[in-house]
């Protein structure tokens, strides 16, 4: 099955830390239905997820793109459905693929982590390690990202379901970051673990809608971006039991008028974004970048931008502090969804429209 424009576009990258002679912009393919997440499953091959519920394979070098089977029913209603696909460090070795999905619960979507095998272009051994407690009938903020420590554990993020109050609602996954084992079972030091009043799998609360989570291996840490409402998208840095503040503290507003959230921007006991966004950018993705093709580019966040159709870059300083930002491509007016990093260091995105681009060193 072919699927693919690829053709290069010689735009202007008019960043200040690369000329543009140094950088090109492709397109890999087109015709796709919002590619929602991508990952690398060999050097030249990429997995990617639909949100109406497929799976395909691009060939990095000729765009051809060939389909993969073995799904499960998938709840692709709302901002729900296919969402996540991410492989470990070891994924040579160990040969697992997992994915965040929206699952049917008696007519309601639930935020589900799964992990499967591939073979031959088919997906073998599906298991749902956690379907979150997080169901609700709004249709909205599912989250959903993945990412993997060098210990061995995954993240990953639920949104409050459209239901503020899930915030701080320690009995529901819905509005938290999550760790696990990567076979699925609780590690016994998750803050909550042994507290009867909380789920245990939560690492992290207060969060709105999660659509960007990051290992950054260099530093140890784990970076979130999320969601605000009419303003207020966050970058935070993700800690150990720590409370986030939404839906008691934003530095957005209401949808209906120019009124606060909540009881302000700060409380004490909450924690305060790295870097917020007023007007909102409206996230998709996160990236941490540590790859060699752009140098300059090392140890930035890159976050892929809906609403105001650019991908946003973060420098960030030794102490983890937002230090600069810069907005790159917005002439191609498109909605950025997920990004990835090829073997080689180049970056690859998608976008709303179903097409997927590559950044990459002039040839």
């Amino acid at each position: 099955m072919k699927l693919h424009c690829f053709f290069a576009i010689y735009f202007v990258l008019l960043s200040s830390s690369l000329s543009a002679n140094e950088v090109q912009l492709k397109q890999l393919t087109s015709g796709l239905a919002v590619p929602w997440g991508m990952a690398f499953i060999s050097a030249t091959e990429i997995l990617f997820s639909e949100r109406q519920g497929k799976l395909g394979i691009v060939d990095t070098i000729t765009g051809d793109v060939s389909r993969v089977s073995g799904l499960p029913d998938i709840f692709a209603q709302g901002q729900g459905g296919l969402m996540d696909v991410a492989v470990p460090p070891d994924f040579k070795q160990q040969g697992w693929i997992y994915f965040t999905y929206s699952k049917n619960i008696k007519g309601q979507g639930a935020t589900t982590l799964a992990r499967a095998r591939l073979k031959d272009n088919r997906l073998t051994q599906w298991t749902d390690l956690l379907i979150t407690k997080s169901a609700t009938d709004t249709g909205r903020h599912y989250g959903s990202r993945i990412a993997f420590d060098d210990k061995g554990f995954i993240y990953f993020g639920v949104g409050d379901r459209g239901v503020r109050p899930n915030g701080q609602n320690l009995q529901t996954h819905a509005g938290s970051i999550l760790r696990l084992k990567r076979n699925g079972d609780v590690p016994e030091d998750n803050p909550f673990f042994n507290n009867k009043q909380a789920l245990p799998e939560i690492w992290s609360y207060g969060h709105r809608n999660p659509q960007g989570l990051v290992w950054d291996n260099d530093n140890k840490r784990l970076w979130e971006i999320e969601h605000g409402p009419r303003g207020g998208d966050e970058i935070n840095l993700i800690q150990k039991g720590k409370n986030y503040g939404w839906p008691v503290i934003s530095y957005g507003k209401e949808y209906w008028g120019p009124v606060a959230v909540g009881e302000g921007t700060e409380k004490k006991g909450m924690m305060q974004p790295v870097k917020y966004y007023v007007p909102s950018i409206a996230p998709g993705s996160l990236l941490y970048y540590n790859s060699n093709a752009f140098p300059d580019w090392k140890g930035n966040l890159f976050a892929g931008a809906l609403k105001l159709r650019h991908i946003n870059r973060i420098s960030l300083d030794d102490q983890g502090k937002a230090v600069q930002e810069e907005r790159l491509f917005k002439k191609l007016d498109e909605r950025i969804r997920a990004l990835t990093i090829s073997p080689e260091g180049f970056i690859y995105f998608s976008t709303d429209s179903g097409k997927i681009f590559v950044i990459h060193t002039v040839e």
